[in-house]
């Protein structure tokens, strides 16, 4: 397969910022934002600020298809769960024969919605783990940059399906920090234990990093909400143990104590948050595998009515 040129990023929030600076900074060139045609402007006008620098990329806006040949060979999706519907739209045009997508998105079914759209041999699992970055109007910062895991479900050390190995040299040239599981079925399942523990506990109790990592009371709340998945994990067979929450334990201690999760910052701006991602979809697969889940079908109830308070 040919080699990566450049990727594009759809949603230059707070992941999507971090990813294509570090990028940006490692191979200018080598990262675009794909944007409607109004964030189009601003960003061509203002800029990204990451980390206090001002990062000028080129932007692709929606309206404005690569030229045949200079697709991207890498798309990176960066956008909100309720985003994902318009960055597919948005991304139609651009997605070429060369071209894969690996999604930073929360959840564990953006993977799906975009399978259906651009197919099976395009899309890889993905996520993003160990960001600390806070977003604030066009500024993000953030102390530790997190790492891409990708891959196919199985991924065995030393035979890495061709598509894996594209990203990866792709990724070693530019500076990504990455890890390819050997199995990424429980990867990503770890990543959505972590999303539901720390974002609606993190929210309703207006809680950054800290509070985490020093506050058993708080961590209790987040304990309860893994538990429940961890559960129906074991039901599932997708890997889940407790020992997964001891691997978290340090990773947490190592972020930032003024970090907030997405969560958090989307309450505190008074955007849509992505509880059903989180506490609904462990309601939903709690009732599948027969799993009672009262600790996050009672968050998601006081998210939701977080949200509906916002401008009361």
């Amino acid at each position: 397969m040919d080699e990566i040129r450049y990727a594009l990023v759809a949603g230059a929030g707070a992941i999507g910022s971090a990813v294509a600076a570090a990028i940006h900074k490692a191979r200018p060139g080598a990262v675009r934002l794909l944007a409607d045609d109004r964030r189009a402007e601003a960003l061509a006008r203002d800029g990204l600020s990451v980390n206090g620098e001002r990062l000028d990329l080129k932007v692709l806006p929606a309206s404005r298809a690569p030229a045949p040949g200079d697709e991207p060979g890498l798309v990176l999706v960066c956008v909100k769960h309720h985003q994902l519907a318009a960055a597919i739209r948005d991304l139609a045009p651009c997605v070429g024969p060369g071209t894969l997508i690996l999604s930073l998105m929360n959840g564990i079914d953006s993977e799906k919605d975009l399978r259906a759209a651009f197919g099976e041999d395009r899309v890889l699992d993905a996520m993003i783990l160990a960001i600390d970055a806070v977003r604030e109007g066009n500024a993000t910062n953030f102390t530790v940059g997190g790492t891409v895991h990708f891959g196919e479900d199985r991924n065995p050390p030393g035979a890495w399906s061709p598509r894996v190995a594209r990203i990866a040299e792709f990724f070693d040239r530019c500076g990504v920090r990455y890890k390819v599981p050997e199995d990424m079925v429980h990867a990503m399942w770890f990543k959505l234990m972590v999303n539901v523990g720390m974002n609606p506990a993190s929210a309703i109790l207006r809680a950054p990093y800290s509070s985490f990592q020093q506050y058993p009371e708080a961590r209790n709340v987040m304990l309860a909400a893994m538990g429940e998945l961890i559960e129906i994990s074991k039901v599932l067979g997708t890997g889940l143990t407790e020992e997964d929450i001891g691997i978290w334990d340090r990773t947490l201690a190592g972020l930032s104590p003024s970090g907030k999760s997405s969560m958090l910052q989307d309450v505190e701006a008074h955007r849509k948050t992505e509880v059903e991602l989180f506490a609904g979809t462990v309601v939903r697969l709690g009732r599948e595998a027969g799993v009672a889940t009262p600790v996050n079908a009672l968050l998601f109830d006081m998210i939701r009515t977080i949200e509906k308070g916002y401008g009361t």
